[in-house]
């Protein structure tokens, strides 16, 4: 490969999330000791990635990709890349990897922990981060990867993750009890996930929470017993112990939410903000105080309990299942929208941020 080349990023500013600029320089793309270069292919944009930056501080998310620029940030994005250099015995030229890439056209990492499943980026500056978010997958030994499905993959499978292991955290408590789960942005695919991986409860009873206009949308996802507008929330007897699942971080509607069941209100799960880019706060009006749902920790217990192959079987085939329900409808819930460059990039960023895009669209860019 050439010694020199362009290196392009698309950097966006922290407190306001629709404004990015695009920067080109020219620079070595030979490795230090001990480094890879990967030439960065595609990556998916979803709210999940306007979560990642609104709570870019307080869950450091920012630090993943420094810019170093004190106002302005990558925004992670999950994706493939090629290795296009290596120092590095273990991980080839040509070889290419799934993992947490910025919107970029390289990244510089240090692998360490090479197995045959993939490696971790040792990089300085990413060694206090979670792990979950350093591990690269290598797809000629993903048994789940396919060509064909990479699109899916960067779409759903960082959001199923969060899914699976949400539906796991609460059969493992047993839902605290509850009898009736309560989800707010029911429209969004991570909601509809959790709710799809709780099919063989039937003691509980799944309610969606949504917009007027996504109502016909999760009515017809199938995966819930009721689906009622936030106009329509007063309308929901208060006759169960009942848990809420806020997705949508919605500060407003989570006090209408624990006002409204009041004593039958047993937990408060917060699972991440479709809606909302304030900083994350945990508190409520009254009732249980909200609880910060965090994947990777239940990860952890599952890990040590079952063991990582096994939990990685539970996550792949879940996703199998997925991948087919969303895409094997006459009208599916999952439409690709393929889209080239960092200015279709910058206008994606901005129409998630403003809640422009349908549910049903997933938008994946090829840079």
């Amino acid at each position: 490969m050439p010694s020199m080349g362009t290196v392009t990023r698309l950097i966006t500013r922290k407190n306001a999330l629709d404004q990015s600029r695009i920067e080109r320089q020219r620079r070595s793309l030979v490795p230090a000791a001990g480094e890879v270069v990967l030439k960065i292919d595609r990556c998916a944009l979803t709210t999940n990635n306007i979560t990642y930056a609104a709570y870019g501080d307080s869950m450091n998310y920012w630090g993943f990709f420094p810019t170093g620029l004190a106002d302005w940030g990558h925004i992670p994005a999950w994706g493939f890349a090629d290795v296009v250099a290596s120092d590095v015995v273990g991980v080839a030229v040509g070889e290419r990897f799934y993992g947490y890439f910025p919107l970029a056209s390289h990244l510089w990492m240090r692998p360490e922990r090479i197995t045959e499943r993939g490696f971790y980026d040792a990089a300085d500056h990413r060694q206090g981060l979670t792990s979950a978010y350093n591990q690269y997958s290598r797809c000629s030994s993903d048994s789940y990867y396919s060509p064909a499905t990479e699109n899916m993959q960067i779409l759903l499978k960082p959001l199923f993750l969060t899914s699976a292991m949400l539906a796991d955290f609460l059969q493992d408590k047993q839902f605290f009890g509850a009898t009736r789960v309560v989800f707010s942005s029911a429209s969004s695919k991570t909601a509809y996930g959790t709710a799809i991986c709780l099919d063989n409860y039937p003691d509980i009873e799944r309610v969606a929470l949504t917009s007027a206009t996504n109502t016909a949308f999760v009515e017809s996802l199938g995966c819930y017993e009721r689906t009622v507008s936030y106009a329509e929330l007063t309308r929901l007897a208060k006759d169960r112990p009942t848990l809420y699942v806020d997705f949508s971080g919605d500060l407003e509607l989570r006090d209408r939410v624990h006002q409204h069941f009041a004593g039958q209100l047993i937990y408060s799960c917060f699972a991440g903000s479709a809606q909302s880019t304030a900083k994350a706060r945990l508190s409520a009006i009254e009732g249980p105080q909200p609880v910060f749902f965090f994947a990777p920790i239940q990860i952890r217990k599952r890990n040590a309990e079952w063991g990582p192959e096994q939990v990685s079987q539970h996550i792949g085939d879940g996703l199998q299942r997925f991948y087919q329900l969303l895409t094997a409808t006459a009208n599916p819930l999952l439409e690709v929208v393929e889209s080239e460059g960092y200015e279709a990039a910058q206008d994606v960023i901005s129409r998630l941020f403003h809640g422009q895009i349908a549910p049903v669209e997933g938008h994946v860019i090829k840079l």
